[in-house]
């Protein structure tokens, strides 16, 4: 591996990430805990509650954390983030990379002897096809990784093991991109017959191998003797269980039915799990890169009313909110579009600046009122579309439709499963809903892409269209210096907040409970990380 591409924006990038985790108490989990846990052993079979059922297979048009918890055992990506030295990042597929020094060059050496669960080799004409279905969707594939891979200009494949990138401009976070855990590698003749044929089939070169979907109740895998990584993974097998009520995983987890719940749960249900379980448990926390957001329909009156649509995002009181929710729910921060204490995130003193985010809430919910009058609709009235998921959607959802009821607006806040919630967003069908941003690192380009135009970004469920934004976008991305991107990023979001087409509610907390024999795991800011389950083992 060449170990020299470093350019200065993307080491000074690194260096910022690591220095603000340091300084802002990020980070609270611990790396070394994985390394001090002895040797792995092999056998087992590995039982976890997933909180929500994936609506399809196919990681690339997909944003949540379902799909991944569902299906990232059973695949491969080119590159993986290494959770024992974040956000650095490590190979998956890819044995040695080489980056060009002006960054428009990436050039990859794909581990030999690979193969697909059905027994095809794995050659580079695989990772092309499935780079070029996300940046390139044909008709009738969403991806939602578009905007990500917008600056890869051509993907050539000189031998069945390298893969060249060669990029229409430079951009100092690919590198981390091409480590996003949404980036399954397909097989080429899989997509050729059918360029949708992983939302309803399973074909990967991951450590273990689909066994079976019961829809309401499980999904299975076993162990995939012929992994590339030699020894991996510990594990037979595994079962993955869905529970969408919190009491019956806390049951569940209490009683020994499932040893794990990656995604987090609440403060009061980690001090319920460790006041009756002692040390058979063990908890992990950390900041968490994940917003809870409110998006209004753009399409629809009256929320294609900017003055609404800020009415609506001045009556809210985040500061109280946090406060309170912090203590039932897993929000926690008040920020902008990027992480609070990350490096390119507001500052809180500027954020207590923006309206909507200051302190003197009776002024907001007075100018929100005006607002609302001066658009006509002083006694507004609508649905707030929801996820049924307890955490920390319900509580979140009580909480906006009190803040709204304090400046006269009448609110039906309906929730639904996972699937048909999802797809109101992704149809318009919906006036107000609770959105998420969903992230894996600390990157603008990552954070800012949902907020680029419907057209650009089918994830924006807005469904608006600023060319303002788009050209913010593409400036910060391609910008080398810190500062000058930093300087960006804040009059991208200045448009953000003044058009609140979509707006952040609060910043996420992750706590996840694991019993004390699950070893092999390793905590991170991400839920979508580290869920291959490749190093997990049991020491029963």
């Amino acid at each position: 591996m060449n170990q020299d591409y470093l350019s200065f924006g993307r080491r000074q990038f690194l260096q910022t990430t690591a220095l603000a985790a340091a300084t802002a108490g990020l980070g609270l989990y611990d790396a070394s805990p994985a390394a001090a846990q002895g040797a792995p052993k092999r056998g087992g079979n590995f039982t976890f509650a997933i909180s929500a059922e994936t609506p399809h297979y196919d990681a690339h048009g997909s944003d949540t954390f379902a799909t991944l918890h569902f299906g990232a055992p059973f695949y491969s990506t080119l590159l993986q983030f290494n959770l024992a030295d974040y956000p650095k990042v490590k190979g998956d597929l890819a044995a040695s990379w080489d980056v060009a020094a002006d960054l428009m060059t990436y050039t990859f050496k794909l581990t030999p002897n690979v193969a697909f669960h059905d027994g095809t080799a794995l050659t580079s004409a695989d990772v092309k096809a499935t780079y070029d279905r996300m940046r390139n969707p044909p008709t009738g594939v969403v991806s939602t990784r578009q905007a990500t891979f917008i600056d890869i200009d051509t993907i050539e494949t000189p031998d069945p093991l390298t893969v060249v990138f060669k990029m229409k401009a430079p951009n100092p976070a690919m590198l981390e991109h091409f480590a996003s855990p949404w980036n399954w590698i397909y097989a080429a003749k899989d997509l050729a017959a059918n360029a949708n044929a992983p939302r309803t089939a399973i074909n990967g070169t991951g450590p273990f191998r689909f066994g079976e979907h019961v829809r309401g109740s499980h999904i299975t895998g076993t162990r995939n003797d012929k992994y590339f990584r030699q020894g991996r993974p510990y594990l037979d097998g595994f079962r993955g269980v869905f529970m969408t009520q919190p009491a019956a995983m806390m049951n569940a987890m209490q009683g020994g039915q499932v040893l794990a719940e990656f995604r987090g749960i609440s403060p009061a249900e980690r001090d319920r799990l460790v006041q009756v379980m002692g040390d058979r448990i063990r908890t992990e926390e950390s900041s968490w890169t994940l917003n809870l957001m409110v998006v209004f329909n753009t399409e629809k009156k009256p929320f294609d009313d900017v003055r609404v649509r800020r009415a609506l995002h001045l009556a809210i009181d985040r500061r109280a909110g946090a406060q309170g929710l912090a203590r039932t729910a897993t929000l926690r921060d008040p920020g902008g579009l990027v992480r609070p204490g990350s490096p390119f995130a507001m500052k809180d003193e500027d954020l207590l600046k923006v309206p909507g985010f200051g302190r003197d809430i009776a002024a907001a919910r007075a100018e929100a009122r005006r607002l609302l009058r001066e658009a006509g609709v002083p006694n507004l009235t609508f649905v707030l579309h929801n996820r049924n998921l307890a955490q920390p959607y319900t509580p979140a959802g009580i909480f906006l439709v009190d803040q709204w009821r304090q400046i006269g607006v009448n609110v039906e806040h309906r929730q639904s499963e996972t699937s048909p919630y999802l797809a109101g967003m992704s149809s318009g069908n919906f006036d107000v809903a609770i959105d998420f941003s969903n992230l894996f690192m600390d990157e603008p380009s990552l954070a800012l892409a949902k907020y680029l135009s419907f057209n650009k970004a089918p994830e924006n469920r807005s469904r608006a269209i600023d060319a303002e934004m788009d050209r913010l976008y593409a400036a910060q991305s391609r910008e080398r210096d810190f500062q000058k991107r930093f300087d960006l990023i804040r009059q991208f979001e200045k448009r953000a907040f003044d058009q609140a087409y979509q707006v952040p509610l609060l910043w996420w907390h992750r706590i996840v409970p694991t019993h004390k024999v699950v070893m092999g795991w390793q905590m991170s800011p991400s839920h979508n990380l580290g869920q291959d389950l490749a190093d997990v083992w049991l020491n029963t």
